[in-house]
């Protein structure tokens, strides 16, 4: 199997006659010559020299799964899937397609549009991907990228593989819940049981391998080298800064002043932070005029959606690329130009505390494995550096060695609620590779209980039924329910897909006019109803890019919202919800869009006095 694979790519070189007698197996045409230009590119990766040990342990595992290891950069997220997909077309077809996941729904969007490029196919045909409110695949589609939660709910529908015949979960090593939890339903389901001979390749930095391989049963590992070429020796700063956007715009600008060749990729906490750095080292380029082009500034964060792309795309002027960013490119979104990495060695994490039902910003040193990978990320044939605006010690005392898994930092109601919806395992039996906490359970099933969501014997009610079918936070669900009682669903759409959907709000005004134009999209009675009147300027303006930028809007969030917000009405058209007439900034509106919310977040008030209940 693995020599008929092979002979796929291998039999084909970059011969121009030869180019236009090849035909691509998966589309029946001919290759372009772009194709044979990224082949070329393809075949230096570090992890092309374990392309023929991959295929043999992927058609021999005798447990159908197969462990990837390699670090950061070493090209595994875009050849693994495609060698999958020769491994599959080499069948026939005839045992699924090859589905790919990722733990965040930017990384699978930019791979999809990478792998189709490298691949020579068209994407939404061959190749496609799955991201919320979006979905281009056809029936076509042999390869999917796909958000692991995404994934985790067909699963967990279909009780079985689904439509694939080969699951790859990269970036194991990013330990979000939906990968966790996948993970354990697929080797708790056993691959040999199940029908089609499916098989699972799970890819991870080396860092995770051991504790992977004993959850896995010992599978046969693939082991991918790093890339080769100079690894830069980190410089440590003394102490920490005072202003972390400050430091880091000077390290570039300094960096610039010294014609360092090659980009930089800058890794701060936050989005706000991000967006602060942009809008500086923007600003301040213009003084680098005597070495050339100014700098090009890219921000690289989940807010940013399609335009992340601009990462890869080459600069026509010769101008460098600086990409801020923070821990989204730490394992994903490999840029080959970067040279010079400047890391402020700090994450902003959103962590839920079940004790009080409560979740908050928490700004805490990365891990020992993130500090490495952001270091490989300045490797290459050029000479490179990697500054750290932290003391040395910092890393060493205060940095745990892994990062912290999700699962155990996350409200685990929508896991419950989902995994009660399916009937698939008991909560408490769920193989977990690291079981959350007992009483952050036990807390799930009791806020589920609570919103009526279960039934005396522990299992969903018919409202619990409905709010498994949102894809929203159960107590937002709940709320959204209320409001077709209390005739105020127009509203109550709006708030929940800007709830859920990326912050609009991702930085400070940064001068009076701004801020004069944003305090008008306020609304007197808080926060709700603030984003509420945000939207609806927003669709007012059609959604127009100049409006948000002139009022610092993100843009990308606001558009996912109104995407967002489309799904959730079409689902509730389709299970025959009541819907409203929209009546905002009517005193009975408001009134009654404080009772729809209450009915779901009634376990989060706090000293409710007479004045403020709702009649």
């Amino acid at each position: 199997m693995a020599s008929q694979v092979l002979g796929l790519e291998e039999e084909t070189g970059p011969n121009p006659g030869e180019s236009e007698l090849a035909v691509n197996p998966f589309d029946g045409l001919p290759f372009s010559s772009r194709y044979y230009e990224l082949l070329e590119q393809r075949r230096s990766l570090p992890v092309w020299a374990a392309r023929f040990i991959f295929l043999e342990q992927l058609e021999s595992s005798p447990s159908g799964v197969v462990l990837v290891s390699g670090e950061p950069g070493s090209g595994k997220s875009t050849q693994i899937p495609q060698w999958c997909a020769e491994f599959v077309l080499a069948r026939g077809f005839q045992k699924g397609r090859v589905t790919v996941t990722q733990p965040y729904p930017l990384a699978a969007l930019s791979l999809a549009l990478q792998v189709a490029d490298e691949m020579d196919l068209t994407l939404g045909h061959e190749v496609g991907y799955s991201i919320p409110q979006e979905d281009c695949t056809g029936p076509d589609t042999l390869l999917r990228f796909c958000w692991d939660r995404l994934l985790l709910q067909e699963v967990a529908s279909t009780r079985g593989t689904g439509a694939w015949g080969v699951l790859v979960l990269d970036e194991a090593q990013e330990r979000s819940v939906a990968s966790d939890l996948l993970q354990g339903l697929l080797r708790d389901a056993r691959l040999g049981n199940l029908p089609g001979d499916p098989r699972v390749v799970v890819v991870t930095d080396p860092a995770l391998e051991p504790k992977l391989q004993a959850f896995w049963g010992n599978p046969p590992i693939v082991h991918v080298l790093g890339e080769t070429g100079r690894c830069p020796t980190p410089v440590y700063r003394d102490t920490v800064p005072t202003d972390r956007v400050e430091a880091a715009c000077q390290a570039v600008l300094e960096l610039c002043r010294k014609e360092a060749p090659g980009d930089v990729l800058v890794y701060l906490p936050s989005e706000e932070e991000i967006s602060l750095c942009c809008e500086s080292l923007s600003r301040d380029g213009g003084s680098l005029e005597d070495q050339g082009p100014p700098p090009r500034v890219l921000p690289l964060h989940p807010g940013c959606g399609q335009a992340v792309q601009a990462v890869y795309e080459d600069v026509e002027s010769g101008a460098r690329k600086v990409v801020v960013t923070h821990w989204l490119a730490d394992f994903s979104f490999s840029l080959p130009s970067i040279r010079h990495v400047i890391d402020s060695g700090l994450e902003l994490r959103s962590v839920y505390n079940p004790q009080i039902r409560a979740e908050s910003q928490v700004l805490r040193p990365i891990s020992k494995c993130q500090a490495e990978a952001r270091r490989l990320r300045a490797t290459g044939i050029l000479p490179g550096s990697c500054l750290c605006l932290y003391p040395k010690s910092f890393l060493e005392l205060e940095a745990p060695p892994l990062p912290k898994p999700r699962v155990c930092e996350e409200n685990l109601s929508p896991l419950i609620l989902l995994l009660k919806r399916r009937q698939i395992v008991e909560p408490g039996e769920c193989h977990f590779l690291d079981r959350p906490a007992p009483e952050a359970l036990m807390q799930a099933l009791e806020d589920l209980d609570y919103l009526a969501a279960l039934d005396d014997n522990g299992d969903l009610s018919d409202l619990g039924v409905i709010l498994s079918e949102f894809p929203l936070a159960p107590d937002l669900a709940k709320a959204l329910l209320a409001s077709c009682e209390f005739d105020c669903v127009d509203e109550m759409l709006t708030l929940a897909a800007m709830l859920t959907a990326a912050p609009g709000f991702t930085r400070p005004p940064l001068c009076a006019e701004e801020a004069a134009l944003r305090r008008a999209l306020e609304h007197v009675d808080g926060d709700h109803s603030s984003l509420i009147q945000v939207y609806e300027a927003f669709i007012q303006s059609g959604a127009d890019k100049a409006w948000c930028q002139a009022r610092g809007l993100n843009w990308a969030a606001l558009y996912q919202a109104h995407k967002l917000r489309g799904e959730l009405l079409e689902l509730m058209q389709r299970i025959e919800l009541p819907l409203s007439q929209p009546a905002f900034g009517s005193e009975q509106n408001r009134r009654d869009l404080q009772k729809a919310l209450v009915s779901g977040y009634f376990l989060k008030a706090g000293g409710i006095g007479p004045s403020i209940l709702p009649e």
